[in-house]
């Protein structure tokens, strides 16, 4: 019985940082917005915006929540974020829930 490393979603990486960039957020104010102080770090949020490691599901929902989308558009390569994510806003759209 062999090992089969599971499918990947190829955009996952440019999602959540274009998420990151929308919400008006460092990487540090992203983990604080999302109340994740105490499970994540500066770095790897990171990883998670270069490809090199996934979120676990809950902070993909913590993503999707704060984005006010679904956590399928963020996990499926198929679907887009809505346009408004393509283009960086002045403020923080981060809210504290």
């Amino acid at each position: 019985m062999g090992r089969e490393s599971r499918e990947k979603p190829t955009k996952l990486a440019k999602k959540l940082a274009q998420i990151r960039i929308y919400l008006g957020v460092s990487q540090d104010g992203l983990v604080r917005g999302l109340g994740l102080t105490a499970k994540l770090t500066r770095n790897e949020i990171s990883k998670y915006e270069r490809g090199l490691r996934e979120p676990a599901l809950p902070v993909l929902l913590k993503y999707a929540r704060a984005a006010k989308v679904n956590v399928e558009v963020i996990i499926d390569d198929d679907l887009e974020l809505p346009r408004i994510f393509h283009q960086p806003e002045t403020r923080s759209k981060l809210v504290r829930g």
